[in-house]
């Protein structure tokens, strides 16, 4: 009998009953001959099954080698599924997790944003998989409104935000199998941060500053709650409760001192706002900043290169960027700037509100006034 390679390769693939068998290419100048018996030794040399009428099994599979003669036709007998159930199953959900990350570039420009949900996306697939729960650090809004949108789609994840109470912005997502995920986690904690912040008002940013300058990552940290001259409240990882509590005791030039408190100890306050209207030319981010903040365009134009200037937390690099309403402007050291209800008018311009958000009273975790 004359030599012979087929060089059949046997490749497991996700989602399929069997195995896909592929020729190289380099056998496919080869034609051999072989008797029945030949091809059942080659076949249990495979491992494969021998039972025709196994109902698990699938009807044979043949390959033709595109060489052609009277004997290049291989029957192979039935394969079985490689794949356990669930793994079948786990392939699904990942081809489904897939399938929601796919969406999200349709609806998002900005790259940070999409690339942070869909690292959310693969680990809730991991902890529904597994059966474990997994927990995110604190998110921003906008990653935060597209991670769940997103997650409520897939069945068998279940997904709990929490920020430490009900109006939190920065909040952090629990994810899971809907049969392990029963109840809320204790993932969020609360910090006091007291001292005499009578005779001189500190903003949002002086207080994360502080915070960040004790070596913490901006993702451990959630909302700040300005106060007053009481100081603030801030949520954070509960791990670093204590590491926090014994390196932060100064505030600019007030000393301070940091007491762990229950979440439902939280003094949530709305934040002061002042609304306008400007009838505007454009859209566009510095035109519309320039009229909300009370500052020229060509400072705005400066802040901008700068990279102080935010759009619903991402950094704004272009001072054509087009607004609408609902977006947050937030300029570092000047607080927020909330796009109300904009109208067409006659002469083609737009007639834009503008919200200001106040600084001072009470600044949640978002980046305005701060350097994260």
């Amino acid at each position: 009998m004359m030599a012979y390679n087929t060089g059949l390769r046997l490749v497991p693939r996700c989602g399929d009953s069997g195995l896909r068998i592929t020729a190289a290419k380099q056998a496919m100048a080869t034609s051999f001959c072989c008797t029945p018996w030949v091809l059942g030794r080659a076949a249990r040399a495979l491992g494969l099954p021998r039972h025709r009428h196994d109902p698990h099994l699938q009807p044979w599979h043949v390959v033709s080698l595109s060489h052609r003669s009277p004997f290049n036709t291989l029957r192979l007998p039935p394969l079985a599924s490689p794949f356990h159930q669930s793994a079948s199953r786990a392939c699904q959900h990942a081809q489904a997790v897939n399938g929601r990350a796919d969406e999200l570039h349709k609806g998002v420009v900005d790259k940070d944003i999409v690339s942070e949900v869909k690292r959310i996306l693969e680990m809730a697939n991991r902890a529904s998989s597994r059966k474990i729960v997994l927990h995110t650090d604190f998110l921003t809004p906008p990653v935060l409104k597209e991670s769940l949108h997103l997650l409520e789609k897939l069945v068998d994840v279940r997904a709990i935000p929490q920020g430490g109470y009900p109006q939190a912005e920065r909040c952090r997502v629990s994810v899971g199998h809907v049969e392990t995920l029963t109840s809320e986690p204790d993932i969020v904690a609360a910090l006091s941060i007291t001292g005499s912040f009578s005779f001189e008002s500190y903003s949002h940013g002086d207080f994360l500053g502080a915070i960040l300058g004790t070596g913490i990552a901006r993702e451990k940290l959630g909302d700040i709650i300005l106060q007053g001259a009481k100081g603030a409240q801030i949520l954070i990882v509960p791990e670093l409760v204590d590491y926090v509590m014994s390196t932060l005791d100064r505030i600019g030039s007030v000393r301070v001192s940091c007491t762990k408190v229950p979440l439902d100890a939280i003094e949530y306050e709305p934040p002061r706002t002042q609304s306008f209207k400007s009838v505007e030319a454009s859209l566009r981010v510095d035109a519309l900043a320039s009229a909300g903040f009370k500052i020229s365009r060509t400072k705005l134009t400066a802040l901008i290169s700068n990279g102080d200037v935010r759009v619903n937390w991402a950094t704004v690099t272009k001072n054509g960027t087009t607004l609408k309403s609902g977006d947050i402007v937030s300029i570092s050291g000047k607080g927020r700037l909330k796009i109300g209800e904009v109208n067409p008018t006659k002469k083609g311009k737009f007639s834009v509100e503008l919200i200001r958000l106040s600084d001072i009273l009470l600044i949640r975790g978002c980046p305005e006034s701060d350097t994260g």
